[in-house]
Parts: structure tokens; C-alpha cells; sequence
């Protein structure tokens, strides 16, 4: 994400020194909240359930990232944005000019977790690393005039 310790320090709400001892492995105990808020700030998330089997990964159904942040993408418009157009923005950078309310509305409003499953999505099919495309949404955000702070 290229996010620094003092960024996401700030986006999480725990101290730079938290994030520091975290990253050395040297952090004596950290409580589930905290590790939920900085969790979220880097797409992530804890879930804590009983134990029971689950079906291997293969056997659910997922819905590919790429077609739930289209579908976020497209809510508010009457032309929706396609998958494949989203997938080559995110990888390129570049937004096509009849699409540009759709992605900045992906970049403002989709949760943290979204975008990252549709990273890793690009990642797995593309090959492009995750930090390429992280930039790539960073670039796009900027030029849109996006203000939320993971942006920034």
C-alpha cells in the first residue's frame, strides 16, 4: 500500500511506536480492537468463531472482486462500469473519460477490504505487483480529487 509507520499510525488511531513494535515483532500484547482498526486500515479483517469445518476455499462460491467493485462502482449511474474496463484502469492508471465518476466513486466510498480482494485478484491473474497497483488507485485518487485519507 506504501502506507509509512506515521500514516498508518494516523489512519488506525494507534501511536507510530505501536506500528514500529508491531513490524519488529516486539510488541508485548495488542488488544483485539486495536488489531481490528489496523487491521481494516490495510483491507484486513479478524474474524473470531467457533470451530467448526469448513468447506475448502474451492468449494464456496465467490463472487470475483473485480465484479463486486464494478457493481459498487456503478450504483449511482446508469451505465455500469465493466469489469474488464475497471481491471485495465486499475492496472494502467488511467481512467477512461465516460467512466471517471465510477471510479471516483469506487476510490471514495468501497470499503478497504474491496479494493484489496480486487489487488489481490489483479495480482493472481496479471502478475502486477500489489504495490503497482495500489499506486495506480493513489494516482487515480489524486487526479479525481479524492479526500479520503488513505489517499493521501
Amino acid at each position: 500500500m506504501g502506507l509509512t509507520q506515521t500514516r498508518l499510525a494516523q489512519l488506525s488511531g494507534l501511536s507510530r511506536a505501536t506500528i514500529n513494535q508491531i513490524e519488529n515483532g516486539s510488541i508485548k500484547d495488542l488488544s483485539l480492537t486495536r488489531t481490528a482498526r489496523l487491521l481494516e486500515v490495510l483491507g484486513l479483517s479478524i474474524n473470531i468463531s467457533p470451530a467448526r469445518p469448513q468447506p475448502p476455499e474451492s468449494a464456496r462460491e465467490k463472487t470475483p472482486a473485480s465484479i463486486l467493485a464494478s457493481r459498487t462502482a456503478s450504483v449511482s449511474y446508469r451505465d455500469d462500469l465493466p469489469p474488464d474496463v475497471l481491471k485495465a484502469s486499475l492496472l494502467t492508471g488511467q481512467v477512461p473519460s465516460e467512466f471517471v465518476p465510477h471510479l471516483n466513486a469506487l476510490l471514495e466510498d468501497a470499503s478497504v477490504i474491496l479494493l484489496s480482494r480486487v489487488v489481490d485478484e489483479l495480482n493472481a491473474e496479471c502478475g502486477v505487483e500489489r504495490a503497482q497497483i495500489w499506486a495506480n488507485m493513489r494516482s487515480m485518487a489524486r487526479k479525481l480529487g479524492s479526500r479520503r485519507d488513505i489517499w493521501g
